[in-house]
């Protein structure tokens, strides 16, 4: 695809964890490697060595030899030993000396690319402004401004790599600078951390060589610049070069950053020149790698009575400093963690005592007795006049305070001396004008010198952020003033809360209070006009924080492509009927859908979701490398009917009253971690049934019993579903590409959708079960023993018998074989129990029992329908009046739930006349309550296991009742859900784990929000009214947006506080103006 290159990141990660290990670090010990080949490239002959005997022959001059002095006496070649894994004796005694000058090389090579930027390439000092480290995390200014453009990055590596398309991670410190400038700061932050507006061309780095462009520039022409070289006088004195060279190392200080060039016609120049001893060279070129001279404490504070065996002991082999945060090797070498980690980055994974090559993962920590010796060492206290031997676990507070004292001292001292220095200075003439009566250029006149000073401030402490240090002056004068109204409002603007909401937080409140586009606009003309203030964002910036958050806005790949479905990722709302395969005999369906393509939706998902799969692999410490398998995603499609939704404005063509909603929920996300048996979940939906998990797809009118019509808008979707698991996705997840596999369960249907959907005969039919093969009589006579039979390939295969007839059977033999497949299935269904509709379903069958109770049915044989009306206008008046359960409501979820409780029965038993009988209904209530909640619960092992072990008895308990008691209804008849749950229950849940989660609940949660959307939000017309809900129904599921209201959700009484400040009180209560979200 085009819009591959940018999202494709390359390397494999290490399974060490961050903290310990590079992420990069086999490739970082195989161009180590490669490093060391090179740099042996040029050892001299051994014919050599005279030369080299009389260079080590030469002083070294006084001011190294007093540096050098107190260090430890290392070994002739340790520094080889450091840099080159531990070559052997004649490599370090003979040609090491040209090694130790390539070591030199690269430290001077390693000091001008501090000196530069990794991006642009230019010097850091010709850019006005702070230094940033590459590899470092956003600070909070850059953060705050970069999510307010919408990025969500938290380190720079993911903004340079989405800016200026080069990925850092993999950067070396004697390669790459490891700072950027200021420009390119500003360039990032211009393009919101998706793009640059600038032409900035990053440079490619190269590692150093004999014709390095860094340590030895070259002249681009031949022309002779500068200042054209005097001829020297015939009778002056001149000296040859030699001499000349050897004048200039006398008098040039050792560590200069001038280095003699080795060619191969003067091979000897370089040995020519002073060295070091290994020690010293050792401790410069450790010091170039850890900088950590500031942080770790100096072993010249032990007393000196201390053994050096046990010096060594407590010392890093790095950088020679006691041990800070200490780490263990294999080889039972100690060293500090954080320099050997950039040891290890800079140089290979090899340890730098013994040149044993080991993994960063390995290091440990040492044993708790030596830490206890370690941190009760004692140290001499270097401040003058003390003297105090302190601990190391408290020399650094005992230092502090000193630190303390001094700057306390400092300060009285300055302001008693500079005091002068800001008394106002009038020296006569006309009364001095006030500042703000002045002209700009005489402002800038006066306020000259507190300008120059402000700026040295913020050069000095600030990093050159004038503006941050002025509006804090100004934040402080108006706190000093007790003007705490205008304080907080420009608090809020340098924290970047001030001057409106953030769109997302905008688009929150007008999706979820079901504002239209003009009540939006008006209530945002209303709050700025009485305020003051833009608090709401304008439309068109809605408008533009939607198009990240409906599919068809980021880029993505299958693997393999999926068949007879477009490659292109950009794709918004299409036509219902786009896609399905029509014939001549076919005509259109007379219908208007609209919908999401499957697998764009899927992603637009999985992108709402990166916070959450990110915090996830956090949480279960599963680092980049050990994902490579890819992740499983499970989804639950739900499908179900809204009834009668018909308006009376709009026109176009004339559609069914009935409309049907095809949605999905992303239940949970899973890994296969390497070396791990079963996969980890990274990722659950805690609420699957609610209304704000499950993500509409599919919006059609049309009525759920018209078979044909649903089979032609459904058929596409089937068809990219179908394609979606043979292939995998490779989507860009926490600037990585992942991959990602999906596994479809079809749960969300109720028993009439269902059949429509596996091509069985209607809930009337002699075979009750969409699971099983019983028949209605069967069922009744044994209502527990039964097992699940029913699936979509064999319901498959009875069509097929059912169409063909292959044994010329009779229509009754014909149905008995198949039972009860009367049309093709075409969409794949998981079996399984709904429990919503279970509920509902039994709710219902109760409801007659307690109608039948009342009126005493099991006395009488067949009454008048009058009769039955009275029974039934009895029980819904005693609901109304004990349970207040209105008729009106019957059924629905609430009335069901209500209606199946004991005060029910209570209720109910208050019209039964015969004891025996309320004690039955009594009874027959405790079981059913005793077996909902194994079904009703989302994990019913975790929060009923004595109800689940109990299931199967409680079941058997509940059939004898039904069988015996309350003959007179089984007698040779049962209902649908009944059975199910007599009979299904158990099995699904021991192949499942659960059924409450796998409910419709939330695709029937949802009906009320097609309506509402339909009525607030949608253009007034058939052909756009779908498209407008559609879009609202996924901005309201979005989960991108709920954190933002979750965020801000008691920010409806600051905003009333801002509109109104003088009527609003401290205990007022918004909730009645402002629904809480």
């Amino acid at each position: 695809m085009e819009q591959r290159g940018h999202l494709e990141t390359a390397g494999s990660r290490s399974s060490a964890p961050d903290e310990l290990s590079h992420p990069f670090s086999k490739f970082s010990e195989w161009k180590f490697k490669l490093f060391r080949v090179r740099s042996i490239e040029k050892a001299p002959l051994p014919s050599d060595q005279c030369l080299e005997r009389e260079a080590r022959k030469e002083e070294v001059p006084s001011a190294t030899a007093k540096e050098v002095q107190g260090e430890a006496k290392a070994p002739l070649g340790s520094v080889m030993r450091l840099c080159l894994g531990g070559k052997s004796k004649e490599n370090v005694e003979g040609p090491g000396r040209s090694v130790d000058l390539k070591l030199q090389e690269i430290d001077t090579h390693m000091n001008h690319l501090k000196c530069l930027c990794r991006l642009c390439g230019f010097m850091l000092r010709k850019a006005k402004g702070p230094e940033y480290e590459v590899h470092g995390v956003l600070d909070e200014a850059s953060r705050c401004a970069l999510r307010r453009m919408g990025c969500k990055a938290l380190i720079w590596p993911e903004v340079i790599l989405k800016v200026f398309k080069v990925d850092v991670t993999t950067d070396l410190e004697t390669v790459h600078p490891s700072s950027f400038c200021h420009r390119c700061w500003m360039a990032a932050m211009r393009g919101g951390g998706f793009c640059s507006f600038s032409r900035t061309r990053v440079p490619d780095w190269r590692p150093h060589t004999s014709q390095c462009q860094l340590c030895f520039p070259k002249k681009l022409s031949l022309q002779r610049r500068g200042r054209k070289r005097s001829k020297p006088l015939r009778g002056a004195h001149s000296l040859p070069k030699r001499a000349k060279r050897d004048h200039y190392n006398s008098s040039t200080p050792v560590g200069a950053n001038k280095i003699w060039r080795q060619s191969a016609e003067h091979p000897g120049t370089a040995a020519l020149k002073t060295r070091l001893k290994p020690s010293a060279q050792r401790s410069l070129w450790v010091r170039t790698i850890t900088h950590c001279q500031k942080e770790h404490l100096s072993t010249k504070l032990l007393p000196e009575e201390l053994p050096p065996d046990f010096l060594r002991a407590v010392t890093c082999q790095v950088c020679d400093h006691l041990l800070a945060d200490p780490v263990q090797s294999p080889c039972q070498h100690l060293f500090c963690r954080s320099c050997i980690l950039k040891f290890n980055r800079a140089l290979g994974s090899h340890c730098p005592a013994c040149t044993l090559p080991y993994d960063v993962s390995d290091l440990t920590s040492p044993a708790k007795a030596f830490l206890g010796i370690l941190h009760s060492l004692p140290l001499l206290c270097p401040k003058e006049g003390c003297g105090e031997r302190v601990k190391l676990d408290s020399f650094r507070d005992h230092y502090h305070d000193h630190f303390c004292k001094e700057n306390t001292n400092e300060e009285q001292n300055n302001a008693e001396q500079n005091l002068d220095c800001y008394l106002p200075v009038n020296k006569g003439g006309r009364p001095r004008q006030h500042l703000l009566s002045l002209t700009r250029r005489a402002q800038k006149h006066r306020l000259k010198e507190l300008k120059n000073q402000v700026k040295m401030f913020a050069d000095k402490e600030e990093g050159g952020d004038i503006k941050s240090v002025c509006l804090t002056l100004f934040l402080l004068a108006l706190r000093a003033g007790n003007e705490h109204k205008l304080a907080d409002e420009l608090e809020a603007m340098m924290q970047g809360r001030g001057y409106g909401l953030h769109p997302a937080v905008c688009l929150a409140i007008r999706v979820n209070t079901f504002l239209s586009c003009s009540q939006y606009h008006k209530m945002y003309r209303t709050v700025k006009a009485t305020s003051g203030r833009q608090i709401f964002q304008p439309l068109h910036t809605l408008r533009s924080a939607e198009k990240e958050l409906l599919p068809g806005f980021h880029p993505f790949e299958w693997q393999p492509a999926l068949k007879n479905v477009s490659s292109s990722w950009d794709v918004g709302i299409i036509d219902g009927l786009s896609g399905s395969s029509t014939s001549v005999d076919d005509f259109p369906a007379d219908t208007i859908s609209r919908r999401f393509r499957y697998d764009v939706a899927l992603v637009s998902t999985l992108k709402d979701l990166e916070e959450d799969i990110m915090e996830g692999l956090r949480e279960k410490e599963l680092d980049d490398s050990a994902c490579t398998s890819g992740f499983t995603v499970v989804i639950k499609e739900s499908c179900d009917g809204m009834g009668d939704v018909s308006e009376k404005h709009g026109g176009g063509p004339a559609v069914p009253e009935k409309a049907v909603r095809f949605s999905f929920t992303v239940m949970s996300i899973s890994v296969q971690a390497e070396g791990e048996d079963e996969a980890v979940t990274i990722y659950q939906e805690l609420k699957p049934n609610s209304e704000l998990s499950c993500r509409p797809l599919c919006l059609m009118f049309v009525d759920e019993s018209d078979h044909e019509t649903l089979t032609a808008i459904l058929g596409p979707v089937v068809a990219e579903r179908k394609a979606m698991q043979e292939s995998r996705l490779i989507l860009s997840i926490g600037g990585m590409l992942r991959s990602f596999r999906f596994h479809f369960r079809g749960t969300g249907y109720d028993e009439k959708m269902v059949r429509e959907l596996e091509g069985l005969e209607a809930s009337g039919s002699t075979y009750i079960c969409t699971l099983c093969d019983s028949t209605r009589a069967e069922a009744s006579h044994n209502m527990v023993l039964h097992s699940i039979t029913r699936s979509h390939e064999e319901n498959l295969e009875r069509y097929e018998i059912w169409r063909t007839n292959p044994f010329s059977e009779s229509v009754e033999e014909l149905r008995d074989r198949v039972k009860g497949v009367s049309a093709k299935p075409f969409m794949e269904t998981q079996p399984t129990l709904d429990a919503l509709h279970c509920d509902i379903g039994n709710a219902t069958e109760f409801y007659k029992i307690f109608q039948d109770e009342i009126g005493e049915m099991y006395l009488k044989n067949s009454p008048a329908r009058e009769e039955r009306r009275r029974w039934r206008s009895a029980l819904d008046k005693q609901l109304r009046k004990k349970m207040k359960l209105k008729p009106v409501m019957r059924m629905n979820g609430n009335y069901a739930r209500r209606l199946m409780t004991r005060e029910a029965v209570e209720a109910v038993c208050e019209l039964v006349p015969s004891q025996e009988r309320r004690e039955a209904l009594r009874e027959l209530m405790e079981l059913y309550l005793q077996m909902k909640p194994v079904w009703r619960s989302t994990c019913p092992a975790q929060e009923c296991p004595d109800q689940l072990c109990r299931y199967s008895y409680n079941s058997q308990q509940l059939a004898e009742l039904l069988s015996t008691t309350f003959k007179y209804r089984y007698d040779g008849k049962i209902t649908n859900y009944l059975h199910k749950t007599l009979a299904h229950v158990p099995e699904i849940v021991e192949r499942d784990g659960s059924i409450g989660a796998w409910a419709s609940e939330g695709n029937e949660s949802g009906n009320k929000l097609f309506r509402r959307f339909r009525k607030m939000n949608a253009r007034q017309s058939k052909t756009f009214e779908l498209e407008d809900v559609l879009k609202h129904h996924w901005l309201y599921t979005s989960k991108y947006l709920q954190k933002f209201m979750e965020a801000h959700k008691n920010s409806a009484k600051a905003l009333q506080a801002t509109i109104h400040p003088d009527e609003t009180q401290d205990d007022l209560d918004m909730n009645s103006q402002i629904p809480d979200f």
